[in-house]
């Protein structure tokens, strides 16, 4: 049976964040020491971003009414709002990307409406409420009302690609299943100034954005640009527990992403890949080869961070071209944490280049360390 993901579709908040702009208000907070400032420099300019997307529409120096939270403009000072106020404002903001990026997918995607929903999963780790998302998405997008209802929280930015491995089994199960998943993630509601270097970098990456898809074993639609789902696989590497980890704090959730977490995921990311191709003697035989690069044509890697995608590409030797969708991701939208690797398939999807039939390696890494994989096919 083939499980296709239809209407990938991915959406922003309206707050562009200039990544030259940000660095500068960072690096003048006080209580900063100069190392802090340096690293400050340093992680902002060499991050591969140029431009984020935010909710928090006082993080410019645009004239903004009521009282400030998160950045007063008359001292250039960032502040520190408690975890229930981030969290208040995930509440409301995260509800509405999720229905705009629910409905974007449900109208992306033809001969399928919102009375075919059968299944809902949402996907976040920046924020918690409840009735959660999954509600929010059945009541305001009107879908059947025995819809059924999951929500993967918490686990960081490989979370989108599990949440389609659960939706594929869900479609394997029930022949006549069409499934929603909708990943938003408001990274933003939780950066803050300090003198920690993970903080630092957590600083220079992080940003919001929203990723859905249409997951069912229901026939395309003629012309319509979809991805068959072959297969998923997962891996925990045997270090770096500690090196990528994401707990709540008194000012919001705090973020540990140490700099050895490239070198961890360079060291295992050829043992990750092995459960994945191990139904295909030729893939493994290219793996060990480090030919990966020629045997699977387009490849989705989350971009982590500049760092990451620069070692995945010199490990597994794959082209400058190949890394070109993570990159261009990175660039014009940061680190969205679980959202972001639906936005490099988006640009697969959306080049000319990729014709029916080439294969899509995607990768996706979080707190664990794990490795969380799929194998896709590009048709239409």
């Amino acid at each position: 049976m083939t499980i296709a993901l239809r209407g990938l579709s991915t959406v922003v908040p309206s707050t562009v964040l200039v990544q030259e702009e940000v660095r500068d208000v960072f690096g003048a907070q006080p209580g900063l020491n100069r190392l802090a400032q340096r690293i400050i420099s340093t992680s902002f300019d060499v991050s591969g971003i140029e431009r984020r997307h935010t909710v928090l529409s006082e993080l410019t120096w645009d004239e903004h009414e009521g009282e400030a939270v998160f950045f007063d403009q008359a001292s250039g000072e960032l502040l520190f709002p408690g975890t229930k106020a981030r969290n208040e404002l995930y509440a409301t903001e995260a509800t509405a990307l999720y229905v705009q990026a629910g409905g974007a997918a449900l109208e992306a995607t033809p001969g399928i409406d919102a009375a075919d929903v059968t299944h809902v999963i949402t996907v976040s780790c920046t924020g918690f409420y409840a009735p959660g998302p999954d509600f929010a998405i059945a009541r305001d997008l009107g879908l059947p009302a025995g819809v059924e209802r999951y929500h993967l929280g918490f686990m960081g930015c490989y979370a989108s690609i599990p949440a389609l491995r659960l939706a594929r089994q869900i479609c394997e199960a029930d022949a006549s299943a069409v499934v929603l998943v909708v990943s938003v993630e408001l990274c933003t509601l939780h950066l803050r100034s300090s003198n920690d270097p993970d903080t630092i970098v957590a600083s220079s990456l992080f940003s919001d954005g929203a990723g859905a898809a249409i997951v069912t074993g229901r026939p395309a639609e003629p012309g319509e640009r979809w991805f068959e789902l072959e297969r998923f696989a997962t891996r925990i590497t045997p270090d770096g527990e500690g090196d990528m980890a994401w707990k709540i704090g008194d000012h919001g959730f705090e973020m540990v992403l140490s700099n050895a977490v490239p070198a961890i995921i360079g060291e295992h990311i050829t043992g990750a890949l092995e459960p994945l191709f191990a139904a295909e003697p030729e893939l493994t035989e290219a793996l060990a080869a480090d030919t990966s690069g020629e045997a699977i044509e387009h490849w989705a890697i989350h971009p982590g961070g500049r760092s990451i995608l620069d070692k995945v590409e010199a490990r597994l030797a794959l082209s400058e071209a190949q890394l070109v969708p993570a990159r261009e991701t990175l660039r014009d939208f940061g680190n969205m944490s679980s959202a972001t690797v639906l936005f490099v398939l988006r640009r697969i999807l959306d080049d000319q280049a990729a014709r029916d039939g080439d294969r899509v390696a995607s990768m996706a890494f979080g707190p664990g360390l794990t490795v969380e994989s799929a194998l896709l096919r590009v048709r239409g």
